[in-house]
């Protein structure tokens, strides 16, 4: 059985979603606010001390994009385009996704990743809104409905969905991003994000 290292409200969410899809899996949560991320034992199966981490037969598997193409390639492949540009077009999302919009919304928290100064991180922080805001302008008018790439969701759609849940948090005005706010609706009403809703993944 695949377990997943988890916390609520983290990029682990869209894992957590996906997962519920159909695969029989065991959530290991660690709590981010007491550091149980870099603790020595979770340093021990991911020594970056970050969620998530897929334990698969074959052993750990870290970073959310790759955890979410593993999931596709073994046991939910519906959810990966057969067409080939269609299959590039959902990376091409995920990347940005990972490269761009995430590291705007570590700003906020994070920033001691990037800098040291107090003047410096709470400019970074400062910044998110705007940044976000940014980042949703560029997805607004790429999601072509119901989905991102159309009628069925692919891993972009899971990968997106934590990063969803932080918008409002970061200070963006979600009344400017129609396109964005039925997309997560959506999103929301399939049974395996109700799952992670009822079981306390988001909030």
């Amino acid at each position: 059985m695949l377990k997943l290292y988890c916390a609520p409200n983290s990029i682990a969410v869209g894992a957590v979603a996906l997962l519920n899809e159909g695969v029989h899996w065991e959530p290991i949560r660690l709590n981010l606010k007491e550091g149980e991320q870099t603790g020595a034992a979770y340093l021990a199966v991911n020594e970056k001390g970050r969620v998530p981490t897929l334990i698969t037969p074959e052993g750990p598997l870290t970073e959310i994009g790759a955890i979410l193409e593993y999931l596709g390639e073994t046991a939910l492949p519906q959810f990966v385009p057969a067409d080939p540009l269609h299959r590039a077009r959902m990376r091409e999302l995920m990347y940005y996704l990972a490269s761009t919009m995430h590291v705007n919304h570590a700003h906020r928290f994070r920033g001691r990743r990037w800098a040291s100064a107090q003047a410096a991180l709470d400019d970074m922080a400062a910044t998110v809104p705007e940044t976000m805001t940014a980042s949703c302008a560029y997805l607004e008018p790429r999601i072509t409905g119901p989905y991102l790439l159309g009628p069925e969701p692919t891993l972009a759609d899971f990968y997106l969905y934590p990063i969803s849940t932080w918008l409002e948090g970061d200070g963006v005005d979600l009344a400017a991003f129609p396109n964005l706010v039925a997309w997560k609706a959506g999103m929301e009403a399939r049974a395996s994000v109700q799952k992670l809703l009822a079981d306390g993944f988001v909030g």
